[in-house]
């Protein structure tokens, strides 16, 4: 456990179990003037005793109110503290003992969760940490423009955040973060049309064009399921609200997603037709009763 401590900024931690690579990534963490103070920890354990000693800096800060409750993990039998004034958690994902994604979900499980942001030399894993909540997810060798580019996401959702009121579960618009030339661009998911499986990855169809993703099909169907995404096809999945056309045509059902030049006509399976119409029925019977 180590710290690089200056006046504001950022508090973070970055953990992983191999010392050069755990140096190289404090020491560009502590280069960036937006990161205050960055802790160290060389496997999960380390990690939660540190985030657990962060526990009294915050109710320190916080004095007055009530004190934050801990419980023990039953992966690691190290208690884990509520909340922690930890915001960021830079985690490698293959380590001896309790893995990176592991710790994610231990993180998960906390009132006020800080954000993770992976960092690993393997890209197998980016569909698992998407479903983690992963804010981010770097390879390495890592770069110091594309570490910049992370904390400033970071601060985006913090600053996002903060200034949005409080919304129900289920009804915050996902962000996707997608790589195009280096940039990293984050794209809504009710910018979302209909999205395309391309193999192990997806591309998601907006107004603007199209992005392609590291994430199977599969994955965003029953992510987005609730959002009014349905799956008509083995290859495709479309925004209901979206859906303008559904009509038989030579070789079977295919629906009209959008009008005019920019619409998109997509073909439909046997096997998703009886869902698909279900659905528009029901989502028109809604749209009605509320009127």
């Amino acid at each position: 456990m180590d710290s690089n401590d200056s006046s504001g900024g950022l508090v973070v931690l970055a953990v992983d179990d191999e010392e050069p690579a755990l140096e190289e990534l404090a020491y560009l963490l502590s280069e960036d003037p937006r990161v205050g103070i960055v802790l160290k920890a060389s496997n999960a354990t380390d990690a939660l005793r540190v985030l657990n000693g962060r526990q009294g800096v915050r109710e320190a800060a916080t004095a007055g109110q009530a004190a934050s409750r801990a419980m023990a993990n039953p992966m690691t039998g190290v208690r884990v503290a509520d909340r922690s004034d930890i915001q960021v958690v830079f985690l490698d994902i293959r380590m001896p003992g309790l893995d990176g994604l592991e710790l994610a979900r231990v993180f998960s499980s906390m009132a006020v969760p800080p954000d993770v942001v992976f960092v690993t030399a393997h890209d197998d894993r980016a569909v698992d940490a998407y479903e983690v909540g992963a804010a981010d997810y770097l390879l390495k060798p890592l770069r110091a423009e594309r570490l910049g580019a992370a904390i400033t996401r970071i601060l985006d959702r913090q600053k996002a955040a903060a200034a949005e009121p409080a919304r129900e579960e289920g009804n915050e618009d996902e962000v996707i973060p997608v790589e195009l030339a280096g940039t990293t661009k984050l794209v809504p998911r009710s910018a979302v049309r209909y999205v395309e499986a391309q193999g192990d990855y997806a591309r998601l169809h907006t107004h603007e064009g199209s992005h392609l993703v590291r994430i199977p099909l599969s994955v965003l169907e029953d992510r987005w399921r609730d959002a009014g995404f349905v799956r008509i096809h083995r290859s495709f999945l479309v925004a209901l609200p979206l859906v303008t056309e559904l009509r038989l045509s030579g070789s079977g059902y295919v629906v009209r997603v959008g009008n005019g030049p920019d619409c998109a006509e997509l073909p439909v399976s046997r096997r998703h037709t009886r869902e698909l119409k279900d659905r528009l029925v029901r989502a028109t019977k809604q749209a009605w009763s509320q009127r």
